[in-house]
C-alpha cells in the first residue's frame, strides 16, 4: 500500500500524540462529548499551560479540533484524525483476526481428533 508524504506525516503527528497517557485520556474524555480546557484540567493535577500544551498537540495532530462558544473555547473530537489511525491498523486487525480463526480451526480439529 503506498503512502503519500502527507498522509505519513499526518500519522507520525497522530502516533506522537497517542504515546501519551494524559493526552489518550483527554482524546477518551472527549468522546463523550465536547469540554472546556478547566473541564479538561479536572482529572489531573496539571496547570492550564500543561494541559494547553498538550491540547495543541492533539490539535496539530488533527484528532481534535478548537471551537468557540461565547467565551468559551471547547475542543471536541475530529473524525478524519482518529479515521487516519483507523485506516492505517485495519489491515494489521484484520490479518491477526485471520490467524486466530485459523488457530481456532486448527485447535477444534485436534480437539476432534483426541476423541
Amino acid at each position: 500500500m503506498a503512502i503519500n508524504n502527507a498522509h505519513s506525516d499526518r500519522l507520525s503527528s497522530a502516533f506522537y500524540a497517542l504515546s501519551d497517557p494524559t493526552r489518550r485520556a483527554i482524546l477518551a474524555r472527549l468522546a463523550s462529548g465536547e469540554a472546556s480546557v478547566s473541564q479538561l484540567m479536572e482529572p489531573f493535577q496539571l496547570s492550564q499551560p500543561t494541559i494547553s500544551k498538550h491540547l495543541k498537540v492533539l490539535e496539530t495532530a488533527g484528532l481534535i479540533e478548537g471551537g468557540r462558544d461565547a467565551q468559551r473555547r471547547p475542543r471536541r473530537l475530529t473524525p478524519r484524525g482518529m479515521k487516519d489511525i483507523s485506516d492505517w491498523i485495519e489491515p494489521f486487525r484484520q490479518q491477526w483476526e485471520s490467524r486466530f480463526n485459523n488457530l481456532d480451526a486448527h485447535l477444534a480439529v485436534m480437539k476432534k481428533q483426541e476423541k
